[in-house]
C-alpha cells in the first residue's frame, strides 16, 4: 500500500506514502479509499485527517504511470475525490511542503484544509499542455476567487500557502498552522472541533461569480492569446474557469473533463509531456546507479576568462561556490572580471538581482596567473581555444598540480575527450563539460563520457549540473558529440538551399515560422561564422569526400564573421540584434550559384523545413545506433535546451515520430534524388530505416 493508516484516539490519519512526492498512483489511490472506508466503518473514529509523508503533501499524478492503463484505472482521482467529499465524517487535509496538481485537487475535495507556512501550492498542468482534470478549474475559483485562481491555473506557477491565506474572502485554507512542526497536532485539533458539525462543507457548494463577467473573461482571453500563441491549453484554462462561473458544478466538471481529454491528444500536449519525462530520464545513466557515491565539490577553478570561461564562472558563483579564474595575462583577467561585473550589473538594473547578492557572488570570485594556485580545487574546467595543442598544454599542467581526486573537465565542443584524457596520468578523472553560449543563460550541459571516465566522476558532474541548474545530457565521444554533430548536417543543408535558389532570409523565416528561436544564418552570425569556417577547413582535410556549399567560406573571405564584427549573413547596428539583409551577400550568393551553372528554382517553406529538420533526424539516428546518445529523448533535450528547437514540437525525434517515420524516409528518398544535394547523406540511417519498416517510433 502507498498510504499509511493510523488512529489517534477518535481521529483516523491517512498518510500518503509514495516517495519522492507522494504521487497519486493507483496503489496510493486505492490506499486512500481503503483508509476512508476503514474509518467510516469504525464507530470510534469521529473524523479523518489526510496528509503526506516526508517532503510533500502530494505532487499530483504519478509520472511513472503517464500513458499507462494504471493512470485511469479505478479508483481514478475523480473517484477518490468523490469518496472524500461524500464522506459522512469530516475530512481535514493537512497540507505541507508541496501540494500541486492532483494533490491540490485532492485537498480541495476535503471538507477542511489546514496548511503549514512555506508550502508550495500550484496547478501546473498547463506546463504539460493540459488543464487541471480533477476539478481544479471548478473548485479553485470557488475556494480562492475567480481572478487569483485563473492566474494560478494559466501560469501554472507555485504560490506560498501563507500568501494565498492572506487573500480577502479566500476559503482555500480554513486555518494556517503556526509552523510545519505543529501542523499535525493542529490538524487533529481541527478535526475534533469539526467532528460533530453538520452539514459538512463542500467547496463545490460555494458561490462562483465575477462582478465583470463576460468583460473580464474577454480581457483574460486577449491577455492569454498574446502570451500563448502556439499552445492550446492556456485559452482552454480561461474557458474552463468561465464555465465555473456560469454552469452548475456537475456541468462544469463535465466540460472540464471534455477539454482535458481533447487537449491530451494534441501534438503540443504530447510534446510537453514527452519533455517533462525526458528531462527526468536524462539524469538517469543505465550503468551508474543513483546510489553511486559522488565526490565533494566545494571549490571550482576555471582556465580561461573569455566569454565562455566568464559565463561558466557565473553559474558556480550563482550557486554559492567559490571560483578561481586563471589566465595567462593580467589584462585578460581584467577583461573577464569586467564582463562578469557588467552581466551582474545588468541584472541588478533590471531588478532581477539584489545589490547584496551581487556583492556576495563577486566576493566568491578570485583570480590567478599561476596553475599552482589551483591545486586545492575540487573541480577544474578548461575553457580555452578549441585547438588540441592548446588543450594538451593545459591538461599536462593540470595533471602536474591538481590534487588527487580532483575532477578535470574540458569545455570542448568538438574535440576528442579520450585524447584529452590521455594527456594526463589520471584519465579516469577527466570528463567533458560542454557548456553552451552564453554559458550563464543556456540550460544545456553536454556531459561527455570518455572511455576511461570513472562512474563516480560521471555521477559527480551530473549532481553538479543539478546544483547549477543545468539540464545535463550524457554523450559519448565523437566529433561534435550530440548537438554539434547534428547541427553540422543542418548547416550543410542550409548551404545547399542557398545554391539552389533561396536567400538567407527566406531560409531563416521558414525555420522561424516552424518555431525555431532563430534560423541557421542568424544562428551562424550569433555564434561567429569564423568558428564554422575553422571546422570546415578541418573537414576538407579529414573528409574530402563530404560535400559542402562554399557560400559560407566566401562570406568569411569577405570578413563577415557575424554580430561580433557587425556584419555576417546580415548587417547589424551597434547595440541592436536586428538582422538587416545585405545586398552584397545576396549578390555573392547569386554569383556563386552562376559559377556552378545552377539555375535558381523556387523552393517552398515546407521543403526548407523538411530538409533542415530531417537532416537532424537522420544524423541523430546514426548517433543513437552508435551509442553516442543513450536514448532518443536525450537528443530531444539537447535540441530543446541548447539549439532553440520549438518546445511545443518536442524535439526533432518526437517531431519525426509524430510525422511518421515512414513519411520521413519517403521525404529523404526525394531529397536523395536531387542532383544538387548529397545523395549519400540522405540514405536513411539503418535504425531509422528499420523503425520505419516496422511501423515503430524512436520514442
Amino acid at each position: 500500500m502507498s498510504a499509511d493508516y493510523k488512529v489517534h484516539g477518535d481521529v483516523a490519519v491517512i498518510t500518503l506514502n509514495n516517495p519522492p512526492v507522494n504521487g497519486l498512483g493507483l496503489s496510493t489511490r486505492q490506499a486512500i479509499v481503503a483508509g476512508v472506508e476503514q474509518a467510516l466503518a469504525d464507530p470510534a473514529v469521529k473524523a479523518l485527517v489526510v496528509t503526506g509523508h516526508g517532503k510533500a503533501f502530494s505532487g499530483g499524478a504519478d509520472i511513472r504511470e503517464f500513458g499507462t492503463p494504471k493512470a485511469i484505472q479505478e479508483p481514478n482521482l475523480l473517484s477518490v475525490i468523490s469518496v472524500l467529499e461524500n464522506s459522512s465524517k469530516p475530512v481535514v487535509a493537512a497540507v505541507h511542503s508541496v501540494a500541486m496538481g492532483g494533490g491540490l485537487e485532492l485537498a480541495l475535495g476535503c471538507h477542511y484544509r489546514i496548511a503549514a507556512p512555506g508550502a508550495n501550492i500550484a496547478l501546473p498542468e498547463v506546463k504539460i499542455g493540459l488543464i487541471p482534470g480533477a476539478g481544479g478549474t471548478q473548485r479553485l475559483p470557488r475556494a480562492l476567487g475567480v481572478e487569483p485562481a485563473l492566474n494560478m491555473i494559466v501560469s501554472g506557477e507555485a504560490i506560498k500557502s501563507e500568501m494565498l491565506a492572506m487573500l480577502p474572502g479566500q476559503k482555500l485554507f480554513d486555518q494556517m498552522a503556526a509552523s510545519p512542526e505543529s501542523l499535525m497536532d493542529e490538524a487533529l485539533t481541527l478535526a475534533r472541533q469539526m467532528a460533530d458539525v453538520r452539514p459538512l462543507p463542500k467547496v463545490r457548494d460555494l458561490p462562483c461569480k465575477h462582478p465583470q463577467g463576460d468583460a473580464y473573461f474577454q480581457f483574460a482571453r486577449n491577455m492569454v492569446k498574446g502570451m500563448a500563441k502556439n499552445y492550446p491549453a492556456p485559452p482552454k484554462c480561461v474557458d474552463a474557469v468561465e464555465a465555473a462561473t456560469k454552469k452548475k458544478f456537475a456541468d462544469g466538471m463535465t466540460y472540464e473533463r471534455e477539454l482535458f481529454i481533447n487537449l491530451m491528444w494534441t501534438p503540443e500536449c504530447r510534446a510537453l509531456r514527452h519533455l517533462f519525462t525526458a528531462q527526468r530520464a536524462a539524469s538517469k545513466i543505465a550503468d551508474v546507479p543513483d546510489t553511486t557515491p559522488v565526490r565533494n565539490i566545494q571549490s571550482v577553478a576555471i582556465i580561461g576568462a573569455g566569454t565562455m570561461g566568464g559565463g561558466i564562472a557565473m553559474n558556480f558563483l550563482n550557486a554559492g561556490l567559490p571560483v578561481k579564474l586563471l589566465e595567462t595575462k593580467q589584462e585578460a583577467l581584467d577583461r573577464g572580471i569586467a564582463t562578469i561585473q557588467k552581466n551582474y550589473e545588468a541584472q541588478v538594473k533590471k531588478g532581477k538581482l539584489k545589490e547584496d547578492k551581487y556583492a556576495q557572488r563577486m566576493a566568491l570570485l578570485s583570480t590567478t596567473l599561476s596553475y599552482n594556485d589551483l591545486k586545492d580545487a575540487d573541480l577544474v574546467i578548461e575553457a580555452v581555444f578549441e585547438e588540441m595543442g592548446v588543450k594538451e598544454a593545459v591538461f599536462k599542467q593540470l595533471d602536474a598540480v591538481m590534487k588527487p581526486g580532483a575532477v578535470l573537465a574540458s569545455n570542448t565542443s568538438t574535440l576528442d575527450v579520450n585524447a584529452i584524457a590521455n594527456f594526463t596520468q589520471r584519465p579516469q578523472d577527466v570528463v567533458g563539460m560542454h557548456f553552451f553560449s552564453p554559458a550563464n543563460v543556456m540550460k544545456l550541459l553536454e556531459v561527455v563520457r570518455g572511455e576511461k571516465t570513472a562512474k563516480d566522476v560521471l555521477a559527480t558532474v551530473m549532481a553538479v549540473a543539478k546544483k547549477i541548474k543545468k539540464t545535463a545530457v550524457v554523450s559519448g565521444v565523437c566529433d561534435g558529440f550530440i548537438g554539434n554533430r547534428m547541427i553540422e548536417q543542418y548547416g550543410r543543408q542550409a548551404g545547399f538551399l542557398l545554391e539552389e535558389g533561396c536567400t538567407p532570409q527566406q531560409v531563416d523565416k521558414a525555420v522561424e515560422k516552424f518555431g525555431f528561436a532563430m534560423g541557421p544564418f542568424r544562428m551562424g552570425d550569433l555564434a561567429g561564422n569564423d568558428i564554422g569556417w575553422a571546422i570546415r577547413k578541418r573537414r576538407y582535410v579529414e573528409k574530402p569526400q563530404m560535400k559542402y556549399s562554399k557560400t559560407a567560406d566566401l562570406l568569411c573571405e569577405m570578413g563577415r564573421f557575424g554580430q561580433k564584427v557587425g556584419k555576417g549573413w546580415y548587417d547589424y547596428q551597434v547595440g541592436k540584434r536586428d538582422a538587416i539583409p545585405n545586398k552584397e551577400v545576396e549578390a555573392m550568393v547569386v554569383q556563386h550559384r552562376a559559377s556552378l551553372g545552377i539555375t535558381a528554382r523556387k523552393i517552398s517553406d515546407e521543403e526548407i523545413v523538411q530538409r533542415l529538420v530531417y537532416s537532424l533526424v537522420n544524423e541523430a539516428a546514426h548517433i543513437l545506433e552508435e551509442g553516442i546518445a543513450a536514448k532518443a529523448s536525450d537528443i530531444d533535450m539537447v535540441y530543446i535546451t541548447g539549439y532553440g528547437f520549438p518546445i511545443y514540437r518536442g524535439g526533432p525525434m518526437l517531431y519525426a515520430d509524430q510525422m511518421g517515420l515512414f513519411n520521413v524516409v519517403q521525404a529523404m528518398h526525394r531529397f536523395a534524388a536531387n542532383p544538387l544535394d548529397d545523395a549519400e547523406f540522405w540514405k536513411p540511417a539503418p535504425l531509422l530505416a528499420r523503425l520505419a519498416a516496422e511501423g515503430k517510433t524512436f520514442n
